[in-house]
């Protein structure tokens, strides 16, 4: 049985922090895992079969799933399938916006919008292969906080 970070219900990861799971649905979990791996810096947990895969970058975990007649990717109750894309997205800091975008408009990545300055910093929407999005975000100042950052320096 493989003993994966948010496989263990309720139980805490490195001190007081647990990791952070989400399931995208994808059209192509290979695809997925190169996309991840390459431009983002994940890495594979596990792929057991070619219809899913876990992966992680640091404590976020991110199950992909291809539409499938059982598991994560099974359609619902109403026969409705489940697909790829929408507005839920992962989000991911970034120490150079424009360097980042760059390389990844270099490499044919594609975005849903262009960079966006908000009050606390840039960010951008990049698509995975799917259509599922990733929010790119840099900081406007060094003293940025990632959220979860707070807690994780208490009781060491």
């Amino acid at each position: 049985m493989h003993d994966n970070a948010c496989g263990r219900a309720g139980k805490q990861q490195k001190g007081n922090a647990m990791a952070a799971c989400f399931r995208y649905i994808v059209n192509d979990v290979g695809a997925a895992i190169d996309f991840y791996s390459r431009h983002l810096g994940f890495r594979v947990e596990m792929h057991p079969a070619p219809a899913f895969a876990e992966i992680s970058r640091g404590d976020l975990h991110l199950y992909l799933t291809q539409p499938s007649p059982g598991g994560g990717g099974a359609a619902m109750p109403s026969g409705e399938q489940q697909k790829p894309g929408g507005w839920n997205r992962i989000h991911l800091v970034v120490e150079s916006l424009e360097g980042t975008v760059e390389a990844l408009k270099s490499a044919g990545c594609r975005f849903r919008s262009d960079v966006i300055q908000g009050v606390g910093g840039k960010q951008i929407l990049l698509e995975d292969p799917s259509g599922n999005l990733v929010e790119l975000f840099e900081p406007n100042t060094a003293a940025y906080r990632a959220p979860g950052s707070a807690s994780q320096g208490k009781g060491r």
